[in-house]
């Protein structure tokens, strides 16, 4: 057990941890306990320190420099609990999840020990450089624009709930200084010819595959690069399709055959109409025979022969294949763009867009089609394609006007003029 005074009237703690050899004092002032060692090994200097110490936090408070309030860590704890209450089956389990992480994994320990009117903009700023300088430190580069961005958004929001709760009467300002305005960037998408380099390359792979035994990962491969190209379905939108999602309709309007498929996804649930070119890769998925089990389990299954249709119920594309689609890609010379961006499975959705847009597709419709706004697709994708600009209504310009003719005058007689 460790050693244990009081002074002051019991206000101050002087006491020792076990298998320490210095002194630590601890007081409760202002409504948060503090804590600090005296660096001594002597209890009488320890007691010196302490009272000095416990003396100047009441100096502190009298000048209205010691911040008093609840905690950083209680403001946390009750956003999370607000959170998973308030929002269970609104929000998906994975952002859910990474709500608990941030919290628990970065803001707690670098806040939690704060009251909430000691946050100011510079110590969220600090938090900024702590991130940075311990990223950098375990695995020699900085955090994503895109983390950073969402556990500021994770502080904002626990802010929000402590000033609900009249914790606080202000939000310290959190954006980021010396940064000039983002640039705007179009996202990694395929250029038509790029696209079909992509497409040749996957139907090559599932007729020719490297193994037969990952003959069906690369057909499911190969149909997923069209679907996908095709409808413009998020990823996870189309990892949770099933079957009977998907409903093969003639349009009206174009008098095309296409697929009409009710999307459920981060915005809910909602409908997509894909164009002509998802029919047919749709129909070798419901058709293709898919091992009893699940896929990806091969082994003993695929061998003995086990293989059954897919019902309605199951989904279009069970396992996503990244490594065989990253190595397709690796292959081809199509892993980034120009830009050095790297494309993913979320491309796909990206140059179905851009492909809406270069066929001269109306915005509103790409955006009702693809369940996000005008806005999004203006700032993210129109911006960056050379057909969006009109060269008949850049290229004006103004008539010019013809030179005046000096005037003739002809001299007259003398004797007509008098």
């Amino acid at each position: 057990m460790s050693e244990h005074h009081t002074i002051l009237g019991g206000k101050v703690h002087v006491y020792k941890r076990p298998n320490s050899s210095s002194w630590q004092c601890a007081t409760y002032l202002a409504g948060k306990n503090r804590r600090t060692t005296t660096k001594e090994d002597s209890l009488s200097k320890a007691k010196e320190f302490a009272e000095d110490w416990y003396l100047q936090l009441r100096g502190k408070l009298r000048d209205g420099e010691l911040k008093t309030g609840r905690m950083f860590r209680d403001a946390a704890k009750l956003y999370l609990r607000e959170f998973d209450i308030m929002t269970q089956g609104q929000r998906n389990a994975t952002y859910a999840r990474g709500q608990h992480a941030r919290t628990n994994g970065y803001l707690v320990p670098f806040f939690g020990g704060m009251v909430l009117p000691e946050i100011t903009a510079g110590k969220i700023n600090e938090y900024r450089i702590h991130r940075l300088e311990e990223a950098k430190a375990a695995r020699g580069k900085p955090p994503a624009h895109s983390t950073m961005h969402q556990e500021i958004v994770t502080l904002r929001q626990i802010f929000k709930t402590a000033l609900r709760h009249g914790w606080i009467d202000l939000m310290p300002d959190m954006s980021a200084p010396y940064r000039a305005s983002a640039k705007i960037s179009h996202r990694a998408w395929f250029s038509p010819e790029e696209y079909k380099q992509l497409y040749e390359a996957t139907r090559k792979r599932a007729q020719h595959p490297k193994q037969p035994r990952f003959r069906w990962e690369a057909e499911q491969l190969h149909d997923y690069v069209l679907f996908s190209a095709n409808t413009g379905l998020r990823p996870d939108e189309a990892m949770r399709l099933q079957f009977r999602d998907v409903k093969v309709i003639e349009d009206e309007g174009s008098g095309q055959t296409i697929l009409e498929i009710e999307v459920r996804g981060k915005r809910g649930i909602g409908f997509c109409k894909s164009t002509a070119g998802a029919v047919r890769p749709f129909e070798r998925l419901k058709t293709r025979p898919r091992p009893d089990g699940g896929p990806g389990r091969a082994g003993s299954r695929k061998e003995s022969g086990e293989w059954q249709q897919p019902g309605p119920t199951d989904l279009l594309f069970p396992k996503w294949s990244r490594d065989l689609f990253n190595a397709i890609l690796e292959e081809e010379k199509l892993r980034v763009d120009r830009d050095g961006r790297p494309r993913t499975a979320y491309s796909l959705r990206h140059t179905y867009i851009c492909l809406r847009l270069l066929e001269g597709a109306d915005i509103y419709q790409i955006a009702k089609n693809c369940r996000t706004s005008v806005e999004m697709i203006e700032k993210y994708y129109a911006a960056h394609l050379k057909t969006q600009l009109d060269a008949s209504a850049i290229n004006v310009m103004k008539p010019r006007m013809a030179k005046k003719q000096p005037r003739r005058v002809e001299s007259q007689p003398l004797a007509d003029a008098m």
